[in-house]
């Protein structure tokens, strides 16, 4: 029960799929669910056998992430991105999806004379929640160059996500990070799908120094390992520290045996380049495939989501269609924000083999 004029939780966005759920699980070998971002594939084998042989279930793990994790996440900065990242300005989290949510609250007693959240207008939903539930004002662009000065003049914080969910755009972190120093807002930069970079190279807000910036990362995309929950967060050291004292009170830890199996993955590529490929793989294929069917769809420059627009502008009404047409239950638009109401957000994460299942009941 909430209290008189208490808040409320509206509906979780993905409950709101479950009427339709029973079209898509009528088909010949059921529902093909791509609405949620959730990895199918496996993770490598030695990260699985790291979870039952590290020994670190017996103590406590270190709320800052272990020393293995962290350098291990230093070393592969440097690897991806040719950043160098002290030690020191490097710290786990319990996964990615805690710390962007949490994020404004522990910010805001940092600095509580600023109440605002900038977050991009299509975008993740716990950008926005992370400030409702923080008390804050939650405040969306569609471009810096355009931010209300009142706005700016307020902000606690500025959400960048690159490439983006859903929309898989790469957005310009230079000018972010630079936007944050002039204007003394921190720009916190939601990274978890830079290994999935389509068009050039992956970047990091780190490239361009560590003042008033902070990389936000998540093993769960990279490495199949949602359900491990691991992430980190590095950048401004002064922040980081912050953050580092403010967890270890709050008792924010990642399991001593997923640190373990964390730095197993983020110490071997090879597994990374080989889901490269799946998802490109499947990003081509249904792309093709929705085309042909009159719903012409292009591959993202990042991400492992399609975004093709409504060919009536009614989101709902395709969304309807693929599930009792093609077995497939995909997210509407207006999940990731207003702006994005006519589109429609479809993730490769099944096997190819059930792709294909779709692209034949949809040619049917």
């Amino acid at each position: 029960m909430s209290g008189e004029g208490g808040w409320v939780p509206p509906p979780y966005p993905y409950d709101r799929l479950d009427d339709l759920r029973p079209q898509a699980e009528a088909h010949d070998g059921g529902a093909v669910d791509l609405s949620i971002g959730t990895p199918c594939d496996p993770p490598p084998p030695a990260v699985v056998a790291a979870l039952s042989t590290s020994g670190a279930e017996r103590g406590y793990p270190p709320s800052i992430g272990s020393q293995r994790f962290r350098r291990a996440a230093v070393d592969w900065m440097g690897r991806r991105f040719g950043v160098d990242v002290p030690l020191a300005a490097t710290a786990a989290c319990v996964g990615t999806k805690e710390l962007v949510v949490g994020l404004p609250a522990v910010l805001r007693l940092r600095t509580p004379s600023k109440d605002t959240v900038l977050y991009p207008a299509i975008s993740y939903p716990s950008y926005e929640m992370g400030a409702v539930l923080a008390g804050c004002r939650a405040v969306a662009y569609a471009d810096l160059a355009a931010v209300d000065p009142g706005d700016a003049d307020r902000a606690l914080c500025l959400w960048v996500n690159s490439p983006g969910n859903p929309a898989g755009q790469l957005d310009d972190l230079p000018a972010a990070a630079a936007w944050g120093r002039a204007h003394g807002v921190p720009v916190l930069s939601d990274e978890c799908y830079a290994e999935f970079t389509w068009d050039g190279l992956p970047h990091t807000i780190l490239e361009g120094g560590l003042d008033g910036v902070l990389a936000v990362h998540s093993l769960s995309k990279r490495s199949n390992l949602a359900g491990v929950r691991a992430g980190f967060y590095a950048g401004d050291p002064a922040l980081v520290q912050y953050l580092m004292e403010v967890r270890k009170h709050a008792g924010l830890m990642p399991p001593g045996p997923v640190q373990a199996a964390a730095a197993t993955a983020l110490e071997d590529d090879v597994h990374v380049d080989e889901q490269r490929e799946r998802y490109l793989q499947r990003l081509q294929f249904l792309a093709g495939v929705l085309t042909d069917a009159g719903i012409p769809t292009t591959i993202p420059r990042g991400g492992f989501y399609l975004w093709p627009e409504a060919p009536d502008g009614d989101a709902w009404a395709l969304t309807g269609l693929l599930a009792a047409k093609g077995g497939a239950l995909v997210s509407p638009g207006e999940f990731y924000g207003q702006s994005g109401a006519g589109h429609v957000r479809i993730a490769v994460v099944q096997p190819l083999e059930r792709l294909e299942l779709v692209a034949r009941r949809l040619s049917s």
